[in-house]
């Protein structure tokens, strides 16, 4: 089994976790998969933590399945697939807000963990796609449904189809990537939008992501807006609320 698929540091009270195949340009391995659930999830339950980065290297952000590894899955009857699902499912569902710093090539599963996470932002050489068909097999971890929901049907349908990549012009323009950052400031502005979110409620910041996921799921509007106000309600009798409140009133009067 292979080790150590990935880095992970806690700076301050945000946790970074670096894809780590950089022979393999970051292609996605079960054991990667793998660690980077573990890693995200202990993250998760580290009340130090309050954001999460996810990263690769300045060429590839994750450059889709290891083949090789696949043709072992495959040889498996689906059992070691199914595990795979698993792990992304598990990901999915991870409480704390979630950053993709995306450069270089986001392919495949690679394409399909950067949607899976709450901000995308992309260096200015970021390319996104899906290549999966050439291999004369459609995307497993998600895209038909995440990129469908990102960027609509007619761009979704051209990107899985066809394989052609966007790039980072085209993806921040449909929608894919919250914005573009020069390659050189893509770590510094990572974290400073990861150290702003961590400073918030904590509360707040997670009830929001729920409200918001939601509303992505396309839920209907009038029960988006009563989970909303709900969730606005356990907000306003929260300690932190009264707290916040209290300084501001100090601060302003």
């Amino acid at each position: 089994m292979e080790l150590n698929t990935l880095v992970s540091e806690i700076r301050g009270n945000v946790g970074i976790i670096t894809l780590n195949r950089p022979k393999a340009l970051n292609a996605v391995s079960e054991e990667m998969l793998q660690e980077l659930t573990s890693q995200t999830q202990a993250f998760d339950e580290d009340d130090r933590i309050k954001a999460i980065i996810i990263k690769g290297s300045d060429k590839a952000f994750a450059t889709g399945i290891d083949v090789r590894d696949l043709v072992d899955k495959v040889n498996t009857k689906d059992t070691e697939l199914m595990k795979m699902h698993k792990y992304m499912s598990i990901f999915r569902m991870t409480r704390k807000p979630i950053i993709a710093e995306v450069a270089g090539f986001a392919l495949g599963i690679g394409c399909e963990i950067a949607l899976s996470c709450d901000i995308v932002l992309a260096a200015d050489n970021a390319k996104f796609g899906q290549p999966e068909l050439s291999l004369a097999m459609i995307p497993c971890f998600g895209a038909t449904q995440l990129l469908t929901k990102a960027i609509g049907k007619a761009k979704a349908m051209e990107v899985i189809l066809s394989g052609r990549a966007l790039n980072a012009e085209e993806a921040e323009k449909c929608g894919l990537v919250s914005r573009i950052i020069p390659l050189v400031d893509l770590d510094a502005e990572a974290y400073k939008v990861a150290k702003r979110i961590a400073d918030q409620s904590t509360m707040a910041v997670e009830v929001a992501k729920q409200v918001i996921k939601q509303a992505a799921a396309n839920a209907p509007l009038e029960s988006g807006l009563v989970a909303e106000a709900q969730s606005c309600r356990m907000c306003l009798n929260s300690e932190e609320f009264k707290s916040a409140l209290n300084e501001f009133i100090a601060k302003h009067s």
